[in-house]
C-alpha cells in the first residue's frame, strides 16, 4: 500500500519540474544576444579607430607643409622689400631695359607669394575635408546605431509586455484551481523580467550614455554652411557643376537625391537661372 503525501509536500508533476529547471537554468539566448551586440559595437569601434589611426600624422604633415609655405612667403616678401628699395634708389640711373628687368623680378616674387598662398589654401581645405569626412561618417553611424538600439528596445518592450499579459491571464486562470500554482505563476514573471534586462541591458546603458541629444551638440559658429537649408555639412553631399554656383554643395535630402546621379548635376537654383537666360 502506497501512502500519499500531503498536498504541500507532493512532488511536482513532470511539466512543473521542467519549469522549475528552466527557472533555475534560464536559456542563454538573451545573454548571447547582448554579447553579440557588445561584440558588434567593439568591432565597429576597433574599425573606426583603425580608420582614424593615421589622421594625426596626416594632420601634422599638412600643418608642417603650411608652416613651410608661410616661411617661404615671408622670405619672398622680404626679397620684394629689398628689390623695391633697390629699384627706388637706383631708378634714375637705370636704363629702360634694366628697369623692366628689375620690375619683372619684383613681379615674379609676387607671383611666387600668390602661388604659396594658393597652395596653403588648398592644404587648409584638404585638411578640413579630411577631418570633416570622419565627422560625417561618425555622425551617420551614430544616428544609425541609435536607431537600431531604439528599435531593439521597442521590440524588447513589446515582447515583455506581451509576455506579462499572457502570463497574467494564465496566472488568474490557474489561481482559481490552486493557491500553490498561483504562487508559481507569480514567480514565473521574474525570469521574464530578467530576460528583458539581460537582452536590453547593454542597449539601455548605451542610450543613457549616448542620448539623442548627442547628435544635437552645438555647432561651431565658424563652421561654414552649405545647401539651400544653410546648414553645416553632414551625411552625403553633392557638388553643383556650375563653377559660378554661390552655394556649391548640397545635402542629398534637400535636393531630393538618394544616389549620386550620373554625369553633370546642377542645383535647382542654377537650373532656374539657366531657364531665365533662355
Amino acid at each position: 500500500m502506497r501512502l500519499r503525501r500531503p498536498d504541500s509536500e507532493a512532488a511536482p508533476p513532470p511539466r512543473s519540474r521542467a519549469r522549475a529547471l528552466a527557472r533555475a537554468h534560464p536559456r542563454p539566448h538573451t545573454r548571447r544576444r547582448g554579447r553579440r551586440t557588445k561584440m558588434a559595437t567593439a568591432m565597429y569601434l576597433e574599425h573606426y579607430l583603425d580608420s582614424i589611426e593615421n589622421l594625426p600624422c596626416e594632420l601634422q604633415r599638412n600643418f608642417q607643409l603650411m608652416r613651410e609655405l608661410d616661411q617661404r612667403t615671408e622670405d619672398k616678401k622680404a626679397e620684394i622689400d629689398i628689390l623695391a628699395a633697390e629699384y627706388i634708389s637706383t631708378v634714375k640711373n637705370l636704363s629702360p631695359e634694366q628697369r623692366v628687368e628689375h620690375l619683372q623680378k619684383i613681379q615674379n616674387a609676387y607671383s611666387k607669394c600668390k602661388e604659396y598662398s594658393d597652395d596653403k589654401v588648398q592644404l587648409a581645405m584638404q585638411t578640413y575635408e579630411m577631418v570633416d569626412k570622419h565627422i560625417r561618417r561618425l555622425d551617420a553611424d551614430l544616428a544609425r546605431f541609435e536607431a537600431d538600439l531604439k528599435e531593439k528596445m521597442e521590440g524588447s518592450d513589446l515582447e515583455s509586455s506581451g509576455g506579462r499579459g499572457l502570463k497574467k491571464g494564465r496566472g488568474q486562470k490557474e489561481k482559481r484551481g490552486s493557491r500553490g500554482r498561483g504562487r508559481r505563476t507569480s514567480e514565473e514573471d521574474t525570469p521574464k523580467k530578467k530576460k528583458l534586462k539581460g537582452g536590453s541591458e547593454f542597449a539601455e546603458t548605451i542610450l543613457s550614455v549616448h542620448p539623442s541629444d548627442v547628435l544635437d551638440m552645438p555647432v561651431d559658429p565658424n563652421e561654414p554652411t552649405y545647401c539651400l537649408c544653410h546648414q553645416v555639412s553632414y551625411g552625403e553631399m553633392i557638388g553643383c557643376d556650375n563653377p559660378d554656383c554661390p552655394i556649391e554643395w548640397f545635402h542629398f535630402a534637400c535636393v531630393d537625391l538618394t544616389t549620386k546621379p550620373k554625369g553633370k548635376w546642377f542645383c535647382p537654383r542654377c537650373v532656374q537661372e539657366k531657364r531665365k537666360k533662355k
